[in-house]
């Protein structure tokens, strides 16, 4: 089961600053969604909104066609996973999973028990006495096993070393194919992560910059490489993200699809024609947006 999480409009003023600034935006059910944006971009704030955890001043966030804010039966609908504070948390992890099984209807124990296994998380110690990365972990098992339609990772995974967070994805795509939902992966890990979304949606300065599949994303990225004049004579009009020389050799970074005829004049010329990362993508596209 999977839900819609849609966005219209939306603004949110703290004081005199605006977080989001006028927002439409449909993440659609059953695909994993990547969010991007540099820190203080509004990635939060716009997930917390999903969550019911807040109301916009302006606009309207909606889950499956109802307003989620103040709405039981929707907030059921949302698992907003973030890194909480555990110092005070004396219990162990056997009592918040039957807390989370309480009040999520769609909870796998089993699963969750299956990834607790996974994950070498010990069942008997106080969860304020875990390392961070075993918190992380158990707060990634909590969001999957939740099996919530619309289902947001808020940087949980920061904490957790590279073989658990290899670990996470491959559970987390495994259960996809399973028992789809709509997944949100709020994440500074793009290199790493970026194979696992089907969309990406960049946010800079609290407006929507990018929202488009992953595959027309990464086809918007060209690098050029060559003699630096005719490096320069073929990219001339196009959009220029970076460009990079050495000696007489010239690599430039464009943003905008190049056409079959254009890629086979390219490489007629001696020049080499490569893809852009989605990271390098986000980075030189949110270095010039205002």
């Amino acid at each position: 089961m999977a839900a819609e999480g849609k966005l219209r409009n939306v603004t949110v003023k703290f004081r005199k600053s605006e977080a989001l600034k006028d927002i439409s935006l449909t993440f659609e059910t059953g695909k994993i969604y990547g969010l991007i944006g540099r820190n203080g971009a509004g990635k939060t704030v716009l997930l917390s909104l999903l969550a019911a955890f807040r109301e916009p001043t302006h606009g309207q966030v909606e889950v499956d066609g109802e307003a989620v804010f103040e709405n039981a039966d929707k907030m059921q609908q949302v698992s907003f996973i973030y890194t909480k504070n555990y110092e005070e948390e004396y219990e162990n992890i056997p009592v918040m999973l039957k807390f989370s099984e309480r009040y999520r209807p769609n909870f796998d124990k089993d699963y969750a028990y299956r990834l607790l296994n996974r994950f070498k998380l010990p069942l008997d110690k106080p969860i304020n006495k875990l390392s961070k990365g075993m918190q992380a972990a158990l707060n990634v098992v909590i969001g999957l096993a939740s099996r919530t339609p619309l289902t947001i990772f808020d940087e949980v995974y920061l904490g957790m070393d590279a073989p658990t967070r290899v670990i996470f994805y491959e559970e987390l795509l495994a259960d996809q194919a399973v028992h789809p939902r709509t997944f949100i992966l709020s994440t500074h890990l793009v290199s790493e992560m970026d194979y696992l979304f089907d969309n990406v949606v960049i946010i800079h300065e609290g407006r929507l910059l990018l929202d488009n599949d992953y595959e027309s994303i990464s086809a918007q990225g060209v690098s050029i490489t060559g003699a630096a004049d005719q490096v320069d004579l073929f990219v001339s009009g196009m959009k220029l993200l970076n460009e990079q020389k050495l000696g007489g050799t010239k690599s430039v970074m464009t943003y905008g699809t190049l056409s079959e005829e254009d890629r086979l004049s390219a490489l007629a010329q001696g020049l080499e024609v490569g893809t852009v990362s989605l990271q390098d993508l986000f980075i030189h596209l949110t270095e010039g947006a205002h």
